[in-house]
C-alpha cells in the first residue's frame, strides 16, 4: 500500500484562492469589456451612405428617439432615413404628423404610440396608419417645449413590416457622431 502525505498551511491554500478569484475577476472584466465595446458597435446600426443620411432600425429607434428629445442641438442637421406609420394629433398643422411606432411597455403586449414629430407638404393626401418610409433632417421647434422635428424630403408608402413593435429604450445604449 502506498501513502502519499501531503501537507496543506492556511497560507499556501489562500494563495491559491486568490489567484483563482484573480483570473475569474480578469476572465469576466474581459468579457465585459468586449460586450460593452461590441454593444456600442453595433447598437449604432448605422448604414451611412455617400450622402450621409442615417437608417434608424427597429432595435435604435427608441434609444435614437429618447437621445433626440434629451440633446436636441446634436442631431440638429443630421439626415435619417427610417419607417413607421402616420399617426396625427388633433393640435397638428395639416403638414405635420408624426412617424410612429407601437412601443411594448409590458409582457402582454399592451403598447403605447411614440415617435418622432415630423413635417411633409404633401402628408395630407395619405391618411392615417400608412405606413411610409421618409428620409429627412432634423430641426429644432417648439411644439408644447423643444422638440425635434423630421423636415421630411422624400416619402414612400410601405407595406406594415414584420417588426412593427419597437421597445424601450435600454440603458446600454452608447449614442455616437
Amino acid at each position: 500500500m502506498f501513502i502519499y502525505n501531503l501537507k496543506v498551511s492556511g497560507s499556501f491554500l489562500f494563495k491559491i484562492f486568490f489567484i483563482i478569484v484573480t483570473i475569474v475577476i480578469l476572465v469576466v472584466f474581459s468579457i465585459s469589456c468586449y460586450k460593452i465595446f461590441n454593444l456600442a458597435k453595433s447598437n449604432t446600426n448605422i448604414s451611412d451612405n455617400s450622402s450621409n443620411v442615417i437608417e434608424i432600425t427597429t432595435s435604435t429607434y427608441t434609444n435614437i428617439l429618447k437621445d433626440s428629445h434629451e440633446n436636441i442641438d446634436k442631431y440638429v442637421g443630421k439626415s435619417y432615413k427610417f419607417s413607421g406609420y402616420i399617426y396625427r394629433a388633433y393640435d397638428f398643422t395639416e403638414d405635420q404628423f408624426v412617424l410612429a411606432r407601437d412601443m411594448v411597455i409590458s409582457s402582454d403586449y399592451q403598447t403605447l404610440i411614440v415617435g418622432f414629430l415630423s413635417e411633409y407638404k404633401g402628408i395630407k393626401d395619405y391618411s392615417d396608419d400608412t405606413w411610409v418610409e421618409v428620409t429627412g433632417t432634423i430641426k429644432k421647434v417648439d411644439y408644447h417645449g423643444d422638440m425635434p422635428e423630421l423636415q421630411v424630403t422624400s416619402l414612400k408608402e410601405i407595406d406594415k413590416p414584420t417588426d412593427e413593435y419597437v421597445f424601450p429604450p435600454d440603458e446600454s445604449y452608447v449614442p455616437t457622431e
